[in-house]
């Protein structure tokens, strides 16, 4: 079913981004004064086809689990927060939540791993079990397990866009998450765990160089091939980035834009890509994570993130804030006027159209 899925993950629309180019280098601007909210635009047509994008409906989609790396000390946080956390996303009540709230943002609450029964309303149960096993001692989870939880995710995305949604964000919940991510990240591009590890939501010195010790020597023992993403994940992965990697696939294949979030979203992504790089086209990242290893996610993937605010929560919560930006574009390319419409002569840009008239060298 995996390979089916990926099968119908197409190129963007060419044609629809070449109409929208059009139509931005005629609005009633300076060339290209816009920046990269016209890349934004462009990408959207190029995703649906359409020269104008509707993003009245949109959520975010968290992925919920527990890893069994917890057991090694690499977290500050108690394990039991990423039920409490689950159950506060449906109560409105966390960072994402109060976000999304602001940006008419709604979420879509998954446990795939938690590890505590949970049955509350507004939290989905797609759980694999109660949480991975200790990537310190072994592999994560099976390779079996690896593929049913991307599935996971595909079909909650491409569900999502069933109803309507337009926009989604990946988000998670899961205690010791940046642990598993780093290691993901290490094999998947080779870099040193020091590099990549971060002190998560707040690592003593001590507590922190344990941390690179536990991703070096997961990356060592469980020897993941870099080359097969889905073996990458099974072996030093977790639940959450598994489904948050369907995600990512599933917008590609139902062709809505999928925005990422920070460090544990932008690995997810990576993953994704090298599933299938064509998938790539339908991400948009939204800030640069303040975790160490994000700039590193971000380089092998070869994205930019368009905004800086320092921010470390994860959960998804930069996401809505993206949604704002986005509709910024949307309500350019839509609601600007071009020359003709405001009538202006625009003869006088035509000089400035065949080269940088801008920069300042």
């Amino acid at each position: 079913m995996l390979k089916e899925y990926i099968s119908q993950i197409k190129a963007l629309d060419t044609g629809a981004m070449e109409r929208a180019r059009i139509r931005l280098d005629n609005l009633a601007k300076p060339p290209g004064s816009l920046g990269r909210l016209e890349d934004i635009a462009e990408k959207l047509a190029g995703i649906s086809g359409e020269l104008f994008y509707d993003t009245s409906k949109r959520c975010v989609i968290i992925m919920s689990g527990d890893n069994g790396v917890f057991e090694e000390g690499v977290a500050a946080t108690p394990q039991s927060v990423t039920y409490a956390q689950t159950i506060n996303f449906a109560r409105g009540l966390t960072g994402v939540a109060a976000i999304a709230k602001q940006f008419n943002t709604d979420l879509i609450i998954t446990d795939v791993g938690i590890n505590a029964d949970i049955d509350f309303p507004g939290v989905r149960d797609r759980k694999i079990r109660k949480a991975t096993w200790n990537i310190a001692k072994g592999s994560a989870m099976t390779c079996e397990e690896a593929e049913q939880v991307i599935l996971i995710g595909i079909e909650t995305a491409i569900e999502a866009a069933q109803n309507g949604y337009k926009l989604l964000g990946a988000g998670e919940m899961g205690i010791a998450n940046t642990t598993t991510s780093a290691a993901v990240l290490c094999a998947l591009t080779d870099l040193p765990a020091e590099q990549i590890a971060g002190k998560g939501a707040g690592l003593k010195e001590e507590a922190y160089r344990h941390k690179i010790e536990v991703v070096r020597s997961a990356v060592k023992n469980n020897r993941p091939n870099p080359d097969d993403a889905v073996d990458v994940l099974a072996k030093v992965g977790g639940f959450e980035i598994a489904a948050m990697t369907g995600v990512f696939l599933g917008g590609a294949v139902a062709r809505v834009p999928v925005v990422i979030d920070g460090f544990v979203s932008i690995v997810a992504a990576l993953c994704a890509a090298r599933i299938s790089p064509v998938a790539k086209d339908y991400m948009i990242a939204s800030h640069a994570s303040f975790e160490q290893g994000f700039v590193h996610a971000a380089k092998a993937l070869g994205v930019e993130p368009y905004l800086n605010l320092n921010m470390r929560l994860g959960e998804g919560s930069g996401c809505p804030i993206m949604f704002a930006v986005i509709d910024a574009a949307c309500a350019a390319i839509r609601d600007m006027a071009t020359f003709e419409e405001a009538e202006i002569n625009d003869e006088y840009v035509d000089e400035l159209r065949t080269g940088d008239s801008f920069t300042i060298r």
